[in-house]
């Protein structure tokens, strides 16, 4: 599509109703189609200014007339509801969290659509078994689909017990590891596409997904609504822009229906906040990649560049919970001090000293923007990822140099759980000080696949 056509779509009365009626009281973000070779992920109305959010259909005129420039593309909404979305601090804070939407990240390929229609299925059929049948809408994402749970299924007796994020969190990881089977059974003969089908539990503090009727980032598709009743007759011509076979009814829920079965999976996962830092679970079918040398067997080995990244991400993860970011600063801090060995070993430890007190302090250093997690640190791009001189360090580029070699020679999963089992050995003043953090990787930069991960020996030999 044309910027005139996505400019012509968003002024539909019905994309603009439901997009401005589901997007209420969440922080939004906009992947625009200018600002770098993929675009800019905004999140904020400017770079000191306040999260973006949506109440009434002038907050979105005003949204396509301030980011026109870049060019807006998608929309995307938080899990979570908040109780305001006027300053920085209230998406900072949990306790500004009214309701979180439990969501199931169902990943692929238009090539085999519909095999992710029946891994949604499965997760339907698994919820209706809990009790939930009337608070379930499903969203066709573009290329897959996100199985929704209506926030307000719950009552507020429950809520009153327990953190939403917890409850969300605690049921899509009990509704998944249930359904892991069934869903191994179907993705494990999925062949060609351009992705891989997994399902993953994505519930974060600041985990966005597409906003219903929102365009697909590059996909000439809408992210349509549609009720389990539905999904035997779906098919992906519903999201054209031009067709756009919408159910209205993702807004019906029945209070109190998901009660039993938030209390039950809270008491078995524990929650998002006691969790934080653990492995997410994934359901997926992974087959490494090995590297052979003529006339050599396979080597598989997992060196201190690896090792330094995933300690790294862990450090970054377990003092903000952003998954995210950890890639992209574990990666970082990984090519940093790899550069650092050749080319000045004495700059390691030199950088200012500020706000050790605070995990993540951002601020602006000669013009350019720079973020310190406790006392180290590490300038950042526009759209708030790690940089190495103008190049980004993504998260994918994380999955792809350090979670694919760690997992081709154990666990990636069993790799960070270990990861950060370690690092919760140390009181947190370890994780804000560079140079104490440094010294625990030392400790273990040689040993931690073979002694910590695979268990040949104990953290006893650890000196």
């Amino acid at each position: 599509m044309e910027f005139h056509e996505v400019m012509e779509y968003y002024s539909k009365p019905l994309v603009r109703k439901e997009m401005v009626e589901y997007s209420r009281g969440r922080w939004i973000a906009i992947h625009t189609l200018r600002g770098g070779l993929t675009g800019l992920f905004v999140r904020y109305w400017s770079k000191t200014g306040p999260p973006l959010h949506i109440s009434k259909e002038e907050d979105l005129e005003e949204l396509m007339r301030r980011f026109r420039g870049l060019r807006p593309r998608t929309f995307y909404a938080s899990i979570n509801v908040y109780s305001r979305v006027l300053g920085r601090e209230d998406v900072e804070n949990p306790e500004n969290i009214l309701y979180t939407t439990p969501v199931w990240d169902i990943d692929g390929s238009l090539e085999y659509w519909s095999k992710v229609v029946d891994v949604a299925r499965v997760i339907v059929e698994e919820l209706e078994k809990e009790g939930v049948t009337k608070s379930i809408y499903l969203k066709w994402s573009g290329r897959g689909i996100h199985v929704h749970l209506h926030e307000k299924a719950f009552s507020s007796d429950v809520l009153s017990k327990y953190h939403p994020l917890d409850i969300a969190y605690s049921i899509v990881d009990y509704i998944l590891k249930k359904c892991t089977d069934k869903i191994i059974d179907i993705i494990k003969n999925v062949t060609g596409g351009e992705r891989p089908l997994k399902v993953e539990n994505e519930m974060d503090l600041k985990r966005v997904f597409t906003v219903p009727l929102s365009l697909h980032k590059s996909l000439d598709y809408a992210v349509v609504c549609f009720k389990p009743n539905e999904i035997d007759d779906f098919s992906p011509e519903w999201a054209k822009p031009n067709v756009l076979k919408h159910n209205t009814d993702w807004r019906n829920y029945s209070e109190g229906e998901a009660d039993q079965l938030a209390l039950k999976a809270v008491k078995e996962v524990g929650g998002y906040f006691k969790r934080v830092g653990e492995v997410r679970t994934v359901v997926q079918t992974v087959k490494p990649t090995i590297t052979r040398k003529a006339g050599r067997k396979p080597v598989m080995k997992v060196g201190r560049f690896q090792v330094m990244a995933l300690l790294q991400a862990a450090r970054y993860y377990l003092l903000t919970g952003d998954l995210e970011k950890a890639k992209s600063f574990g990666l970082n801090r990984a090519i940093f001090y790899a550069w650092a060995k050749y080319h000045g070993r004495d700059r390691i430890f030199r950088r200012k000293i500020t706000g050790v007190e605070k995990p993540v302090e951002h601020v602006v250093e000669k013009g350019r923007k720079l973020t310190y997690v406790g006392d180290e640190g590490s300038f950042i791009s526009e759209r708030g990822w790690f940089i190495i001189g103008d190049k980004e360090q993504l998260p994918s580029d994380y999955d792809k140099e350090i979670a694919r070699k760690i997992d081709s020679v154990v666990p990636y999963d069993l790799a960070w759980k270990k990861a950060i089992e370690y690092l919760k050995k140390y009181p947190k003043s370890v994780l804000l000080s560079q140079r104490k953090f440094y010294e625990a990787y030392k400790r273990v930069r040689d040993i931690f696949i073979d002694k910590i991960v695979k268990g040949e020996g104990s953290d006893s030999t650890i000196s």
